[in-house]
């Protein structure tokens, strides 16, 4: 009677441990699913993709506040005013004078501005960090920056939104998650062999 309890039990910490490989390995494809439509086409279209150095030009606040919306398309109300920086640098691997912008959606939301602002922020903290930002550019004049290797961008970018370590990040954690649902669902398939070996060398010895 024992024996047949410690079974029962057995088979059900089996099902119980196979159910969460199945679901690790479940959410790990979702999350892989996610990443790849995600952050993956946004890499992808990057053409920015060679780091090279950049040396100041010159880095210009202009006096009258421009007017960008966060989207193409977007509804008036995200419509938001700020100081326009404009950064310009000598590109080394090519000895161009070109703009410079923050990231490649700075480009696709204000090609007149180096840098856009989070529209949740007020006037005066967006002039302060604008005007700290002009003033970090001036005190270091060469920097890395990012072009496009293959010429269709002529300008450059200060940072990658989505770097290849950054890419590789992003699908570490799916990948330990389904590295750990097969893991279990290996460990419980041999302890189900084990448990069957046993029961067939137990019968042939009675």
């Amino acid at each position: 009677m024992l024996g047949k309890k410690l079974v029962t039990a057995q088979k059900r910490g089996e099902t119980r441990a196979l159910c969460l490989g199945l679901g690790m390995v479940a959410c790990s494809m979702m999350m892989y699913f996610f990443i790849g439509i995600t952050i993956v086409p946004f890499y992808t279209k990057s053409v920015w993709t060679t780091e090279t150095v950049c040396k100041l030009l010159k880095a210009n606040i202009k006096d009258q506040e421009v007017l960008c919306s966060n989207r193409e398309g977007s509804e008036d109300e995200d419509i938001f005013p700020y100081p326009c920086l404009q950064v310009w640098v000598n590109l080394t691997a090519s000895g161009q004078e070109v703009m410079l912008y923050q990231t490649e959606d700075t480009l696709e939301r204000n090609p007149k501005c180096s840098y856009v602002p989070g529209k949740s922020e007020n006037s005066k903290e967006v002039k302060a960090r604008i005007e700290t930002i002009a003033s970090n550019f001036r005190k270091y004049q060469t920097f890395p920056c990012y072009y496009d290797p293959g010429g269709t961008q002529t300008n450059v970018i200060l940072s990658r939104l989505y770097p290849p370590k950054g890419l590789l990040f992003a699908f570490l954690w799916p990948t330990l998650l389904f590295t750990g649902g097969c893991l279990i669902i290996v460990l419980v398939k041999i302890s189900q062999y084990v448990s069957v070996l046993s029961a067939w060398q137990y019968k042939m010895n009675i």
